[in-house]
């Protein structure tokens, strides 16, 4: 079947099982930070901050990031990234109960650089491991991959808190880096076409954005994701809703943690089946309104059950987003700028994400944590609106190929 073609390939699946298994470590130690910052401090403006915190490195190193996946190993670059995830990982759990704000902060820098050079070179492998024809087929399996691991990653790391304590969730999350460093060192990838090496000057980094600014389709729907996220994100504040809201513990955390992902998988899942989806533009759009209205049903849930539905709609709703988004971003875009197109989309991605804590934890601050909350997914629902209105090009995006990306692919 279609929907298989793309896990044929042994390189995919090396590339699948390193993806899966760096998200798996990233989720789980979003989770543990979280859980002992709050501890720590009981302060939304602590959780807030860690957003603002990882939004550093993107921005100051997000082009020449790009840049790196255009002209280098990317292989070797993935490798180099995840191995500074895990040094974060065993340096964290080596520090016991010295760990404080400082120390935490520290490494979530490190790891957040890390990561803003992994993200471009991870994604533009893509296409030199799988045929343009298996692309979306290949996309929905990663996000279904990325999102088990979201929804293992917070369920795990909340039983082993409450089983072990923190310690021992640095420690899994890093030997799921190591591991996911040797599925990338056993890549074996199709050579690119050899282009020089012009000197890194601001025109040569800065290529990635004029490309993105000249295609306005792309423009609009990085745009969309990143003001829908920056509003419509809850995820920040889940420690809170856990402890003081729905009671439920550092367990119950978890598993609202892992809601979107439940949703998000089974709809990555759904679409590896479908194939390409008809009328992109208008599904995109009617997506991230519907995040936004199971952002306010999980503000003004009373129970834990309600509350773990409606993320698991914002998952659902995420999922189709995230898979429309990745695969306009790979078909419209040449071989030779994939890296730092992907570097733009991760900039937006880190923004929204980032940005987005700050934002919710000083909402929550000032306006309480469910008003703001409630808040952020009417901003959201009010984004769609506005950019559906205004962007023509996204409206009528059809989900085809553009020709310059058939050609170099």
């Amino acid at each position: 079947m279609a929907a298989y073609a793309s896990l044929k390939s042994r390189n995919f699946q090396f590339l699948l099982a390193s993806g899966v298994l760096a998200m798996l470590a990233q989720q789980m130690l979003s989770i543990v930070v979280g859980w002992d910052l709050y501890q720590a401090t009981h302060s939304a403006i602590v959780l807030g901050n860690v957003g603002l915190v990882q939004i550093i490195p993107p921005i100051l190193f997000t082009f020449a990031a790009g840049y790196a996946a255009d002209h280098f190993d990317r292989r070797k670059t993935a490798i180099l990234t995840q191995t500074i995830v895990a040094l974060v990982g065993f340096l964290l759990a080596g520090a016991g109960a010295s760990r404080g704000v400082f120390l935490i902060y520290t490494c979530l820098l490190l790891v957040a650089t890390a990561r803003a050079f992994q993200w471009p070179a991870s994604s533009a492998m893509l296409l030199q491991v799988v045929e343009p024809e298996n692309l979306t087929s290949a996309i929905s399996w990663q996000g279904t991959g990325r999102e088990m691991a979201t929804v293992t990653g917070p369920a795990l790391a909340g039983l082993l808190i409450a089983w072990k304590g923190s310690g021992s969730v640095y420690l899994a999350q890093a030997f799921c880096a190591l591991a996911s460093l040797a599925c990338y060192a056993l890549l074996r990838l199709k050579p690119r076409e050899e282009s020089s090496k012009p000197p890194m000057n601001w025109r040569q980094v800065g290529e990635g954005i004029r490309f993105v600014w000249r295609e306005k389709v792309i423009l609009a729907a990085l745009s969309l994701d990143l003001l829908a996220v920056f509003f419509g994100g809850a995820v920040t504040l889940l420690p809170i809703f856990a402890q003081d809201i729905l009671h439920v513990g550092a367990t119950g955390l978890g598993w609202l943690r892992a809601a979107p992902a439940f949703g998000a998988a089974l709809m990555a899942v759904i679409l590896a089946h479908r194939g390409r989806t008809q009328n992109a533009g208008k599904v995109l759009l009617w997506a991230v309104a519907g995040f936004g209205v199971a952002t306010i049903g999980f503000a003004l849930a009373k129970s834990a059950w309600v509350a773990f539905a409606m993320l698991f709609f914002t998952g659902v709703f995420d999922s189709v987003s995230v898979v429309l988004r990745l695969t306009l971003v790979q078909t419209r875009t040449p071989d030779h700028l994939r890296g730092r197109v992907s570097a733009v989309n991760g900039l937006f991605i880190a923004c929204s994400n980032q940005w987005g804590a700050v934002e919710s934890g000083w909402a929550a601050a000032w306006l309480g944590t469910v008003p703001s909350v409630v808040w952020g997914g009417i901003a959201t629902i009010v984004v769609v609106a506005g950019i559906g209105a205004l962007s023509r090009s996204l409206r009528h995006w059809k989900n085809e190929p553009a020709p310059e990306a058939v050609e170099v692919a």
